[in-house]
């Protein structure tokens, strides 16, 4: 089976909390492997490129707020059918409704701080891969 390449980024909430370890821990336990891992800071720059589907929303001030609070960590995720098992680990967006088990289920709070942001297809994979790493596939 063909290999994929995701991005997560683990948000400010759940850095601050020190989730990264168990948050990246499910991941590897799935046979996902890490790439590329870093921790950053969200310029507005940046944010309003990453979310430019949402930049021209009301609501998008407060996930700017949200996202520049604090540091982010973007990990570049490989394996088979990545993004899919990916997105399936972290259940869904708003963590009050993801199921017990999944990450977002046992680790997040509500529709914001839903502990980790993945792309949700292979060609958003790329562009956010290039976007964080500067490369669509990062190399080990």
């Amino acid at each position: 089976m063909k290999k994929e390449t995701t991005l997560i980024l683990v948000k400010p909430d759940a850095v601050a909390e020190g989730l990264t370890g168990e948050v990246l821990r499910r991941f590897e336990k799935e046979d996902l492997r890490i790439l590329n891992c870093r921790m950053l800071r969200l310029t507005p720059a940046l944010l309003k490129e990453h979310y430019a589907h949402l930049a021209h929303l009301p609501f998008f001030p407060e996930i700017e707020k949200f996202m520049a609070s604090g540091p982010v960590v973007a990990v570049a995720l490989q394996g088979p059918k990545a993004i899919e098992r990916v997105r399936e680990l972290l259940g869904p967006t708003d963590s009050t409704k993801a199921p017990k088990g999944t990450i977002r289920g046992d680790l997040g709070k509500d529709k914001m701080h839903n502990v980790v942001h993945a792309s949700d297809s292979p060609e958003n994979a790329k562009a956010e891969l290039k976007r964080f790493f500067g490369t669509e596939e990062p190399k080990v």
